[in-house]
């Protein structure tokens, strides 16, 4: 019998806000958002770089095409401890820690939230307009994939297996499918009709595309498939535990998880976190489907 969910690592509590893991299949990475921290962890962690002082890092993506980490790297508005700016940027890092490329559009503030990487692709996310960003092949820009007003707040995002269409998780409007021809955005309802508001990370396998709803507390695991008209959902681990989650992560047999990021305790100034920050996997089968 295949195992089930398990905690195969806990970030030190000395690392109060644990946002983004990514992974290559051995080494596990995080974001320690407060520090500005990233951290690189197999048996143990260490500190694998640590940002520019004004930038927090948040989401992160492992990129296997260029052997790069990418770093949506913001400091927005409205969170207690932060102080705020108006542009953020997009950074790689290198496996020895060090920045290899550092992006933000031309124009206007940039508050990146969420990063994915599916091949040569690599789209952002912005957390405060809802636009959303692909970044161009010479590596050096990026250019807003969907049409004005379509977002509001862009969270997750996942290529879908046709490579034509791109969706989104927005936190206030829904699950949105982005046509990248037309730039056009439909959002896709859930059974009832209702848009699926409140997912945060999200990543996809074959035509699962697994989401991390942390609209209310506790959290769950929602695996989210589209169909012609919208979209089905369900919650595969709904006796499992998620009291203040963020991301997830796929390294080809198993997800990982933010299971306690401790974003519940940001306006408490002189909270000390007791207990750290767990870090799930949650096993696959071949068909994508939590078993």
């Amino acid at each position: 019998m295949a195992a089930g969910p398990a905690t195969i690592l806990i970030i030190d509590p000395s690392h109060r806000i644990v946002e983004g893991v990514a992974t290559d299949g051995r080494t596990i990475w995080v974001s320690s958002v407060l520090d500005r921290q990233v951290l690189a962890c197999r048996n143990t962690c260490r500190t694998l770089a640590t940002l520019p002082a004004g930038l927090y890092p948040f989401a992160i993506a492992w990129d296997r095409e260029r052997k790069r980490l990418w770093v949506t790297a913001d400091c927005p508005p409205g969170v207690a401890a932060i102080t705020p700016c108006d542009r953020g940027a997009v950074i790689a890092l290198d496996r020895a820690g060090k920045v290899r490329t550092r992006v933000s559009p031309e124009m206007g503030t940039f508050h990146p939230g969420d990063v994915s990487v599916s091949g040569r692709n690599l789209f952002v996310s912005d957390s405060q307009s809802g636009k959303v960003f692909r970044l161009l092949p010479s590596g050096k820009a990026l250019m807003i994939v969907n049409l004005p007003g379509d977002g509001k707040s862009g969270q997750g995002t996942a290529l879908g297996p046709d490579g034509k269409h791109l969706f989104v998780a927005d936190y206030s409007r829904g699950m949105g499918q982005v046509d990248l021809s037309t730039f056009k955005t439909r959002v896709l309802p859930r059974q009832d009709g209702k848009p699926l508001r409140g997912i945060d990370g999200m990543i996809r396998c074959g035509d699962i595309y697994y989401g991390i709803y942390n609209g209310t507390s506790p959290g769950a695991l929602l695996a989210i498939r589209p169909n012609g008209s919208g979209l089905t959902f369900d919650e595969p681990l709904s006796d499992l535990s998620l009291p203040d989650p963020t991301q997830i992560a796929f390294d080809s047999n198993r997800l990982l998880i933010v299971a306690d990021s401790g974003w519940a305790t940001i306006d408490k100034s002189e909270f000390v976190r007791i207990s750290g920050t767990p870090i799930i996997a949650v096993p696959l089968g071949p068909d994508c489907r939590v078993h």
